[in-house]
């Protein structure tokens, strides 16, 4: 990644492009499901540079702890509660013990508005619902980025809100994040800061604000077009 695409600490930058682009590959290179070719990846302490090898085991974990994934469709373990989704990681990985991680679960669980659901089961929860604990379960860990798949994608408006509120208001906090969507709702509301992938290649980046409503590349103004976001003529 070129150096001025570079997140920054507590910043917020948004992916964008069609289908096909390569924004969930790379939010999957940064956590390691996918292993980049070449290049270097630096989280806070933990650092891998890429020499067409895989990295080892050791080297992956330490990216992993730094990273926290809410995927598109919730991924949630349906044979635990929402309380227990939150707290699994903190007991199966990081061995706390289980009062520790009951107390992280319920903190968290309250933070994104389902303290009166921390014992429902993912069947008995709306989508926005099931979204939310899974931003939870990711955040149980104290990630250094949490990186989110098209968060709002299986959601219908209303829920969606339900979501990018969350997400703004993790944003306001400092949280960074790395977020690959196709909702400009969101990205406009949540990123400071926004990125145009095609065919595996960034085609734009800058400041979110600019870059929605005048992009310099005659590209990211056909993009957005397609999403009904005003753009100024390029």
């Amino acid at each position: 990644m070129s150096p001025d695409a570079r997140e920054r600490e507590g910043g917020v930058t948004a992916l964008i492009g069609p289908s096909g682009s390569g924004k969930s590959t790379l939010l999957r290179c940064v956590n390691l499901l996918e292993i980049p070719e070449a290049g270097e990846l630096v989280i806070g302490e933990a650092a891998v540079r890429f020499t067409g090898r895989a990295p080892n085991r050791e080297a992956v974990r330490r990216v992993r702890r730094q990273t926290g994934m809410v995927f598109q469709n919730f991924q949630l373990f349906p044979h635990r509660t929402a309380l227990g989704n939150v707290m699994e990681s903190l007991l199966v990985v990081l061995k706390w013990p289980e009062d520790k991680a009951r107390a992280r679960a319920l903190e968290l669980l309250d933070k994104v508005g389902l303290a009166d659901k921390v014992e429902a089961w993912p069947a008995q929860l709306s989508g926005g619902q099931q979204q939310r604990v899974a931003i939870a379960r990711a955040l149980a860990s104290s990630p250094r980025v949490l990186l989110c798949d098209e968060p709002t994608s299986a959601l219908d408006p209303e829920l969606s809100l339900e979501v990018v509120e969350v997400l703004a208001q993790l944003a306001r906090e400092g949280t960074t994040m790395l977020i690959a969507t196709h909702d400009l709702r969101l990205a406009a509301r949540v990123a400071q800061e926004a990125m145009l992938l095609d065919a595996g290649e960034v085609v734009e980046s800058g400041p979110a604000a600019q870059l929605f409503t005048s992009p310099r590349q005659e590209r990211t103004a056909r993009f957005i077009a397609t999403l009904g976001h005003p753009v100024i003529a390029v």
